[in-house]
């Protein structure tokens, strides 16, 4: 059975995105006013509102479905490579998200590279998740996701918990993670045509801005989230599409987290494009694959 029409659409409205986003020659201003068009993907969930807020200095909009449970929340991190993308951009999928799983979102709009390098995205994961905390929150009823460098920021956050000896969120969904950033995956290139938003040019555009020390080794494990120690890591959900760059980036992490019997999920979205969560609300397909993470937070939160 083929992908639906809607997700070819999808697909379709990606290329042109990334198209206009490639115009040699654009200030780097333009080129984010573009991508933030992504949300244009995603329909506005019903009975969702939202509010913008300061979690302790980083700017965040809180995404609140109509009977979310309140002890709960979800820290949400945008796609983007680290270079694009905002909390606006993602405003739309990370309500969805919520809405499936029952729980506000804190969709943090982290500070962008080349401006703030790494690991100024990751230090604003971790204040927005001590903001978190401050309001009242429990580590356990806390949701880690996010897609692309969201979803690797989703798994990133609980390591350096870890790593610090303090309690993580009860739950991880990273969404098309890129997990390796040696860029070393067959599907980089493989998938080359089938992604529509994503090139091995791109992807290595976004980690020279990204990882800028120069002495910084692209296998370190606190970088390349499939080379790190995933002990103790909370229960995990990784959802990617088979059609994206970083789809081996995706099957890496699940094996990775089988080999350190991390309690996980690993869910390959047949045709499935990078960063589909962009397409709730519209694609069927990705609607499904959403309503499986909201299923999985309400499964491991409060444990």
């Amino acid at each position: 059975m083929g992908v639906s029409p809607e997700a070819q659409q999808f697909a379709q409205f990606l290329e042109s995105v990334s198209a206009k986003s490639s115009t040699p020659g654009l200030d780097l201003a333009v080129v984010r006013d573009i991508v933030d068009s992504n949300h244009k993907a995603s329909t506005e969930p019903e009975g969702v509102t939202y509010a913008e807020v300061d979690a302790d200095g980083v700017p965040a909009l809180w995404a609140i479905p109509q009977d979310a449970d309140p002890d709960k929340a979800l820290l949400h991190f945008h796609f983007g490579g680290s270079v694009t993308a905002s909390m606006h951009s993602d405003r739309k999928a990370a309500g969805h998200i919520a809405k499936a799983a029952g729980a506000r979102s804190l969709v943090v709009d982290f500070r962008l590279a080349p401006e703030h390098p790494y690991p100024a995205q990751l230090d604003d994961a971790e204040t927005a998740y001590r903001w978190l905390l401050s309001q009242g929150y429990e580590p356990h009823n806390i949701g880690s996701t996010g897609h692309s460098i969201g979803g690797t920021l989703a798994v990133m956050l609980p390591l350096r918990l870890l790593a610090k000896g303090e309690a993580t969120p009860g739950a991880i969904v990273s969404v098309s993670p890129w997990a390796d950033l040696t860029l070393e995956n067959a599907s980089v290139d493989e998938n080359g045509d089938n992604d529509k938003m994503l090139s091995r040019g791109t992807l290595e555009l976004f980690r020279g801005a990204w990882l800028q020390d120069p002495a910084v080794d692209f296998t370190n494990p606190r970088i390349s989230i499939a080379k790190a120690d995933l002990t103790g890591l909370p229960p995990t959900a990784v959802h990617y599409g088979e059609y994206e760059t970083l789809a081996d980036d995706g099957a890496e992490l699940g094996r990775r987290l089988a080999d350190f019997k991390i309690t996980s999920e690993v869910h390959p979205l047949p045709e499935g494009q990078h960063s589909f969560v962009l397409g709730a609300g519209r694609v069927p397909e990705v609607d499904r694959a959403i309503q499986q993470m909201g299923q999985w937070l309400r499964q491991h939160l409060g444990n």
